[in-house]
């Protein structure tokens, strides 16, 4: 259970820490506006668009990861104890 644990909190340590440099850098436009949260730029180049993509994809990565490791593998053990007695 301690490695799953491990395995879920490195995936969204290290996922969310990509997201939160690649949003500061493109959806943070001023130090006293929205940070984080604002809107994607309007026209990006073609590397700007591929780290927008990859921003929303470490996003879902560290939700479903950690939601993985945290609640479905635990309960998929569970449930094939459950069902083998």
């Amino acid at each position: 259970m301690a490695d799953e644990f491990m395995k879920g909190l490195a995936i969204a340590t290290a996922s969310g820490l990509i997201w939160m440099v690649l949003a500061g850098w493109y959806n943070t436009p001023g130090f006293e506006d929205t940070q984080l949260l604002g809107a994607d730029p309007a026209d990006p180049s073609a590397l700007e668009a591929i780290a927008l993509i990859v921003k929303e994809g470490l996003f879902w990565f560290m939700i479903l990861g950690a939601l993985t490791f945290w609640v479905v593998l635990p309960m998929a053990r569970q449930a094939r104890a459950r069902f083998a007695n």
